[in-house]
Parts: structure tokens; sequence; C-alpha cells
């Protein structure tokens, strides 16, 4: 029996929508193409490792270059996340490890261009990611791995959901966030930082789900082009997490 990894019908019919339109000549096989893009990604190969059972492994690196500068693997994840439950919503951040193929010429000259900065961990980029209360992703953005996360808070912002309630860790405990949640009429569940003078209240109740983004980040970090970073392009990057997250929580 094959270990390889196959769209099955039912799933092509929910990503063909996303596809681009083929122009001149007809593509090749979409199903064979994207399973294996899937397979490469999920399993950390090289491209030129991908089994041959997908065709020629520069077919696939073309397509999945092409692609991820068009942004269609985001706009996969972000159509398909259009059914999520938004009442209550969920925001975190989380490192991923840079491999030395990607960070080379971050060592050299310190470039953020490639969103990838020194920590006490080594070489990392940070993912900040927004939930739905079932912990299924709704909306990313990277940074270098040094960044705080009030950056990536101040970045997600604009796409957060009309929902009721955001929960997050001590460290989004900050005036200003909890100011603009409330201009947003989103309730903030975030406890307050040990050096505050008065404490802060909020729901321990509704502060216990919060876990279900970290287990998402978990989930995530099976697939192992995701869980270390062998891409030197963000973009190619970013394109790899929206699609482990089309793949796992939306398909």
């Amino acid at each position: 029996m094959s270990n390889l990894y196959w769209l099955t019908d039912e799933q092509m019919a929910r990503l063909e929508p996303y596809f681009p339109k083929s122009h001149g000549r007809p593509r090749v096989d979409d199903r064979c193409v994207l399973s294996g893009i899937i397979f490469v990604n999920r399993n950390g190969q090289r491209w030129r490792d991908a089994p041959k059972d997908y065709g020629p492994h520069k077919t696939l690196y073309n397509r999945w270059k092409r692609w991820g500068q068009m942004g269609v693997f985001t706009r996969m994840m972000e159509g398909l996340s259009t059914g999520a439950e938004r009442k209550t919503v969920m925001i975190d951040a989380t490192y991923l490890k840079a491999h030395r193929t990607a960070s080379s010429l971050a060592v050299k000259r310190g470039n953020l261009g490639h969103l990838i900065g020194c920590t006490k961990g080594g070489m990392n980029t940070k993912l900040h990611a927004v939930t739905d209360a079932n912990g299924r992703p709704l909306s990313f953005f990277m940074t270098a791995g040094q960044v705080s996360d009030y950056i990536g808070a101040a970045a997600l912002l604009d796409e957060l959901p009309k929902a009721q309630w955001l929960l997050g860790d001590r460290g989004y405990d900050a005036d200003w966030f909890r100011d603009a949640l409330q201009e947003k009429g989103i309730k903030p569940c975030i406890p307050g930082r040990k050096s505050r003078n008065e404490p802060i209240k909020y729901d321990k109740r509704r502060y216990r789900r919060r876990n279900r983004i970290e287990i998402m980040f978990g989930r995530l970090k099976d697939w192992r082009r995701v869980a270390t970073r062998y891409d030197r392009c963000p973009t190619a990057f970013f394109s790899a997490i929206a699609l482990a997250a089309t793949i796992i929580f939306w398909l």
C-alpha cells in the first residue's frame, strides 16, 4: 500500500475555486502536483527528492514558487475559513527554527528582510496567529524572532473578526491593546502582568480554552517544513504555513 499523500475528489472540489486560471497550454494535473507539494512540505524533503509518482520535481517546485508569489495558498486558507466560530478568538505567537540554509544571509548582516532574527534559542522566525474558538487559524503574521508580541498584535488588529471575546496570555497585557480591543467591541480575556500595581480581573474559566491555540501550533509543527524553516524567501515559508493550516484545519 502506498504511503504517498493524495487529495480526494471532495478536497479538490473545495480547493479548485482558488486555483488561478490556466492560460495557453493546459497545466499539468492539479491533483498530482498539489498532492506532491503537500507531501514535500509535510515531510521536509528537498524538491529533488520528491517521489516520481508526482512527476518531475521541477514541475512541483515551479508551481509551488509561482502560486506562492501569487498568494494562492493564503487565499485558500482565508477562503475556507469563512465558516469559523468567531464569537471568541484567540491570539498567540510561537518560534519557528530557521535552518542555516535559510538564515545564512541574516547572520552576516542581520537582514530583517528575511524575517529571521537572533534569540536565545538561535536564529528564529516568530509566527503570530489569530484563531477561532476551536483553535483553527484565521490569520497569520510573521516577524523576525526577536520582535515582541506587541508588534504582531498591532499588525493583526485590523484583521480581527467581529468577536465578543479575545483570549491572550499576559504577554499581550498592554493598556493600548486593551483599549484598541474595546474600541472594536471586543472584551479582552488577558491576565495582567505580575509587575502591575493593581491586579487585572479576567474570566479564568473562559481563559482555559486558550490551550487550543497552543495545540494548533503543535499540529502545524508536525509539518517539517513549518517546524524548521528551510526557505530563505519569507513568501515561500509563509505559503508553507498557510498550506499546512488549510490541509490540517479547513479541508
